[in-house]
């Protein structure tokens, strides 16, 4: 009995350090005409990223009119796009990273007279937190532990991941540190040869000043 109750806490410490290592960003914010946001998210290689927005209607009781709808474009720090929305009420993205680096959501509000301002609910959702489990589980058929293992066993996976990813920045950041204080250290040795030559010039300078006019 101890024993398994062990084991469920060590499963839920290892489910909850997982979703912790994962990215879901869920947030409403308001977009007013000719404007433009931009939200980031920083993701690594190989990692499954999905997001869904939506404009609040300001009137239910009709369609969403055209100067609320938003124009949406996600692309990478290298300037590829991987979703691009025109005029949209509404959308959902979903794509596996091919590259490291901040990923950007902008969201654009058309131009209009008088300004108005349209509030836009906005997920997203990176690591395991993008995988939908309710769907794994009606698909496979799986009972509730052997979908609880799944998800500790990519839970692992993305901690190990995470780890390698970090030990990765940390190297990069170490020969950086490296790099710029063996730079530092020519640039100093640098202005102290320049520094001692400007004052031997000037200590010449004195003297044959003082020279000419016999003082010396």
């Amino acid at each position: 009995m101890i024993q398994i109750e062990t084991q469920k806490k060590l499963l839920i410490l290892v489910i909850t350090y997982g979703l912790l290592s994962c990215t879901t960003e869920s947030i409403r914010f308001e977009l007013q005409s000719s404007h433009s946001k931009c939200i980031a998210e920083e993701l690594k290689v190989n990692s499954m990223t999905v997001g869904k927005y939506s404009v609040i209607n300001p009137n239910e009781d009709i369609p969403l009119p055209d100067f609320h709808k938003v124009t949406v474009r996600v692309t990478s720090s290298n300037g590829n796009t991987y979703h691009h929305g025109d005029k949209v009420p509404s959308g959902k993205f979903a794509f596996m990273t091919v590259e490291a680096g901040d990923y950007m959501a902008c969201f654009s509000a058309p131009d209009h007279q008088p300004p108005i301002t349209s509030t836009i609910d906005f997920e997203w959702k990176t690591g395991v937190a993008a995988k939908d489990w309710s769907s794994v589980a009606k698909k496979g058929q799986v009972d509730l532990m052997e979908l609880e293992l799944k998800k500790m066993y990519d839970t692992v996976i993305s901690i190990q991941e995470e780890m390698f990813y970090l030990r990765e920045r940390e190297e990069e950041m170490q020969v950086l540190n490296k790099t710029t204080n063996n730079r530092m250290a020519w640039l100093s040795f640098l202005s102290l040869i320049v520094c001692l030559s400007v004052a031997g010039l000037q200590v010449w300078h004195l003297k044959t000043f003082f020279e000419k006019k016999k003082l010396i």
